[in-house]
């Protein structure tokens, strides 16, 4: 093959003449990848005086893990600048498409992902740049007004294939896309990220039981187990008890790791699971990276400021354990 050409955030690097192929090298490691997905989520909330801070810290290393290396994605097939919403799938709308091609396309080759929890836009959008599938400019889209880079992640906005709605519906659709590739005969898995607060939902245990019953076992899930939710922690909302003997009284395949040790997500992602989809816990931190957001526990699901004293502080006190430097506050659009 001739000169080496970069995708997404890898580089293929050409082999010797009697393959004829070439190896896949990421440009970042996958803990690079999830530093950077940290930072971004960090500048974009002090510049917007609010975001969603607790799910980068918890979610960044399984993101970046999925994306940098647990997926066999293709290439883009969406611009790296996003395109503005264009309207909903119609008939009149013929040119749709979903944010899915940001994850490479939808061929039997690839695998698929599901970003279940819409409410993680923010971080996803971030991933989505940390490893070369969406422009930096992309991110500065963020919720304006004709804008498919949606505050709340919907059906065209990067990376998403559905509007999830209500919580708890991201696992179905990947098991009946799961369901639908192997009845094609097609090997490549589905995957799909998720949220602890999903397990509030019956549909999620519909899904599993499903799952296990068809015995879809080219499905796997990575779940973000950071005890919070909209309204506070989990226990105090709606205590799940054992998730992890739920899942398993359901006959799904279920392993824990710990979120932030990638050689933990890549030894429970090994996990052999024959004829039934595995389930990682994957137990996070809500202030990971983040300590001095300690002071808002337990409301951590959206991060707003309540004073410019308050953000100027937090400013500081992050940024420094980022090692980055603090965010001009005083820089137009802060």
């Amino acid at each position: 093959m001739g000169d080496a050409k970069m995708v997404d955030n890898r580089q293929l690097i050409p082999e010797p003449a009697a393959r004829g192929e070439a190896v896949v090298t990421n440009r970042k490691t996958t803990e690079e990848v999830a530093a950077g997905t940290r930072r971004r989520v960090f500048e974009h909330t002090m510049r917007h005086n609010g975001g969603y801070l607790s799910q980068a810290c918890s979610a960044a290393e399984q993101l970046a893990f999925l994306y940098n290396e647990a997926l066999n994605l293709g290439e883009p097939t969406l611009p790296p600048v996003p395109l503005p919403f264009s309207g909903v799938p119609s008939a009149g709308n013929p040119g749709y498409r979903t944010g899915a091609g940001y994850n490479g396309p939808f061929d039997a080759r690839h695998d698929r992902l599901f970003i279940a929890p819409a409410h993680y836009a923010l971080v996803a959008y971030a991933t989505l740049v940390e490893v070369g599938r969406m422009d930096a400019e992309g991110l500065a889209m963020f919720n304006r007004d004709g804008s498919s880079v949606e505050m709340i992640g919907a059906e065209h906005s990067p990376g998403m294939e559905v509007h999830n709605g209500t919580l708890g519906i991201g696992l179905s659709t990947a098991a009946g896309l799961a369901l639908g590739r192997r009845m094609r005969g097609e090997t490549s898995g589905v995957c799909v990220f998720m949220s602890d607060g999903e397990v509030q939902e019956g549909q999620t245990w519909e899904a599993v039981q499903a799952a296990v019953h068809h015995r879809i076992d080219n499905l796997w899930a990575l779940m973000d187990v950071n005890g919070q939710q909209c309204d506070g922690a989990m226990d105090d909302v709606m205590a799940a008890g054992d998730i992890a003997a739920k899942f398993r009284a359901f006959g799904a395949v279920c392993v824990e790791a710990d979120a932030h040790d990638l050689d933990a997500l890549r030894a429970a992602r090994a996990t052999p699971h024959d004829g039934r989809p595995l389930i990682i816990l994957a137990r996070s931190s809500p202030v990971q990276g983040m300590a001095a957001l300690r002071v808002r526990l337990p409301r951590l699901h959206y991060v707003r400021f309540t004073s410019r004293a308050e953000r100027a502080a937090m400013n500081v006190a992050i940024a420094a354990e980022l090692g980055v430097e603090p965010v001009d506050l005083d820089a137009e659009g802060a």
